[in-house]
């Protein structure tokens, strides 16, 4: 297993990730975090630590660097900036497209709140190399105009009592193009703080990763 932190290269600024990818890895999972939020989330990186044990190989990253975020603190002024965002993970994607245990690997992005809508955003900008999005408690409305040009099926996971995003998440999900589905974690608020919630979120992405990866393989022996 590799397991490590790295520093991913952007146009801009260079941000640090926490990067584990277990032997024999079937896709790695690339997670934009939330508004406010960082690599050490501890929502997502219980999540990831499901993942790993189906399979998965995972990135965690900061999307803003150090001094970014220091001014996003006081202004709140990159953490909507959805386009940045956006082009940050299309750069991680890259990134991991040149690394010996990720080259070739199908890439799931895993987006809470705002980071939903910027996994959106870089799945319509390489729809090549993105199996599927996971969105938790996401904001896919914020994705504007890249909605209608992701291709990669979409899951929209959201607590049942969290009215507003999951208002905002069944108007995205008829703007989708892409195969969807739309997952209601009963009982659940935003954070999925209640028991049993964030593993239920886990399970569910679990299964839709598991059913996106058969398929690729299903349509694949189909060509051969």
């Amino acid at each position: 297993m590799i397991s490590e932190m790295v520093l991913v290269p952007t146009d801009d600024a260079t941000l640090s990730g926490d990067f584990v990818v277990p032997a024999a890895a079937r896709a790695v999972v690339l997670f934009a975090h939330g508004s406010g939020s960082s690599r050490h989330s501890p929502r997502n990186r219980m999540v990831a630590a499901e993942l790993r044990t189906a399979g998965f190989g995972t990135l965690l990253m900061d999307l803003l660097s150090e001094r970014e975020e220091r001014h996003d603190a006081i202004t709140a002024e990159h953490r909507f900036d959805v386009p940045l965002l956006g082009r940050r993970l299309v750069a991680a994607i890259d990134w991991l497209e040149v690394q010996p245990d990720t080259r070739g690997l199908p890439v799931v992005l895993f987006g809470a709140s705002t980071g939903a809508a910027a996994a959106l955003v870089a799945a319509a900008e390489r729809p090549d190399r993105v199996l599927t999005v996971v969105s938790r408690g996401g904001r896919p409305d914020l994705a504007d105009g890249a909605l209608e040009h992701v291709r990669a099926p979409v899951l929209l996971i959201v607590g049942g009592q969290d009215n507003e995003v999951l208002k905002l998440n069944q108007e995205a999900a008829r703007r989708l193009r892409a195969p969807h589905s739309l997952r209601i974690v009963e009982g659940a608020t935003h954070l999925f703080e209640e028991p049993g919630a964030l593993e239920q979120v886990a399970e569910t992405a679990r299964q839709w990763c598991d059913d996106r990866l058969r398929a690729v393989r299903e349509t694949a022996a189909e060509e051969e």
